[in-house]
């Protein structure tokens, strides 16, 4: 569905975007969701310094297995630590995942945000957004819309995003 030079593209404009709707990067910080927005906050956090060298955005990682609400449903798996080196007080989180589909993966790492202080703001980037919303949780940042049937998987990589 999309190549790497969609992928890159899309990250490119999403950090034009962050820059734009925050008036430049000076109080913000980047939160990859384990596993998937991990690489993309990343990415994410180059782009922004290729931009803006003048101010360095701390970038992270949070694993939110036990904060989920289906704990119940499937088992507790932590996908891997979570690395948040500063204190979230103050700043702007953009919480970076690679696809958003039900929502209840961001639900759980909003909880697990208050963990590590209270942010100003939290405002959310995906590189692809499939639709499927269970909770009232939408996007401030958007790769691509991309609509799916339910029973669809997404695989998003730097390599490209494919639907199987």
């Amino acid at each position: 569905m999309l190549s790497a030079d969609d992928v890159r593209r899309a990250l490119t404009r999403i950090a034009h975007e962050v820059v734009e709707r925050n008036h430049g990067v000076e109080g913000l910080a980047i939160v990859g969701l384990q596993r998937g927005g991990v690489w993309l906050a990343q990415a994410l956090a180059e782009l922004l310094a290729a931009i803006d060298p003048q101010h360095e955005v701390p970038v992270g990682s949070i694993d939110v297995s036990f904060h989920r609400d289906d704990v119940g449903i499937r088992p507790i798996v932590p996908a891997s630590v979570t690395d948040i080196a500063v204190a979230l007080d103050g700043l702007t989180v953009v919480l970076v995942d690679d696809v958003l589909f039900t929502g209840r993966t961001v639900r759980a790492a909003l909880e697990a945000l208050n963990e590590y202080g209270r942010p100003r703001a939290v405002q959310l980037a995906v590189l692809v957004d499939r639709g499927h919303r269970e909770l009232p949780i939408r996007p401030d940042f958007v790769g691509k819309n991309l609509p799916t049937a339910r029973e669809e998987s997404v695989i998003a990589t730097a390599e490209g995003v494919t639907i199987r």
